[in-house]
């Protein structure tokens, strides 16, 4: 990642963000406060990571067709379904509205959306064999394209008659992304946030997976930094203003271990076999706190 302290710019020209204003009377005072932290040892974004005024616009719209295919899939959803048939939807949906799958081919996957059931930990793959049963939990991972600008959400639901145990570990998990949306407040880090869910989990029983996290999105589908929510507070990136990434725990019943389906290369399961749920929102750090885009 390049240091923020080498992208040192003339303070008459034109700003970096592209307002049109000189660097002196935009963007320079900021930079400034960004070089202290990174002087000081901190790890600082730099400005490939700062999404601007065109960029979030574009983001936004394309967060309104991923809003929607979510609201199409929570209205059809239901037990016999085929999480095929969830995949057909995502589809369908996203390309009449003028967007693009983004996990359709991305590194090889070969669907358009993501759906982990039960203790699938997440990126279960659609199939016609696969079909929801009563008492199911099921995550849709949803995230799209819109002219290059990419957004990114999931929800979870629960397919008829829930075991309350489990039902009560989707509600905590969307606890303690509500918790991390609140936990977001800029020129602190990502570490305070992170350590905020985890601790939300701990308290309720559950553990959260270590190996796989959120990620910045908007400008690519997987940017910097990696999101943790094993973190410990004071640590990670410093969150600043225009920092567009994921809040998206994976929370498990039992154990946090792990395991990839070697015959697909992409499911990952619990290690006991117990369930695990998710939820996802994509945010922007604002001056205040931040701006959930989406849902």
């Amino acid at each position: 990642m390049v240091q923020f302290t080498s992208q040192k710019m003339d303070r008459n020209a034109p700003c970096w963000c592209g307002s049109g204003k000189k660097y002196k009377n935009c963007h320079m005072a900021f930079d400034e406060k960004i070089r202290e932290y990174e002087l000081k040892g901190a790890l600082v974004p730099d400005r490939n990571l700062l999404k601007t005024s065109k960029d979030v616009e574009g983001i936004k719209a394309s967060a309104k067709i991923n809003i929607a295919v979510l609201d199409e899939i929570a209205e059809k959803i239901h037990e016999g379904m085929s999480t095929q048939e969830i995949d057909d939807i995502v589809y369908n949906t996203t390309v009449k509205m003028g967007g693009i799958p983004a996990d359709l081919h991305y590194e090889g996957y070969p669907k358009s959306v993501c759906t982990s059931v039960n203790d699938q930990v997440c990126h279960g793959i659609p199939s016609p064999d696969v079909i929801l049963q009563d008492g199911d939990i099921v995550n849709v991972d949803c995230s799209t394209i819109l002219n290059g600008y990419f957004s990114d959400s999931s929800r979870m639901f629960c397919i008829g008659e829930v075991d309350p145990a489990w039902r009560r570990l989707v509600d905590v998990t969307k606890e303690c992304v509500e918790i991390g949306v609140k936990a977001v407040k800029p020129w602190t880090f990502m570490g305070d946030m992170g350590n905020a869910v985890h601790q939300h989990a701990l308290d309720n029983g559950y553990t959260v997976v270590k190996e796989i996290g959120g990620h910045g999105c908007g400008l690519e589908f997987h940017e910097d930094p990696f999101v943790s929510y094993v973190s410990k507070p004071g640590t990670e990136m410093l969150m600043v203003p225009g920092m567009c990434f994921t809040i998206e725990p994976m929370v498990n019943m039992g154990t946090d271990e792990i395991y990839e389906d070697d015959s697909n290369g992409w499911s990952i399961y619990t290690a006991d076999g117990k369930p695990s749920a998710q939820w996802e929102v994509q945010v922007l750090v604002t001056e205040t706190g931040c701006e959930v885009l989406t849902y």
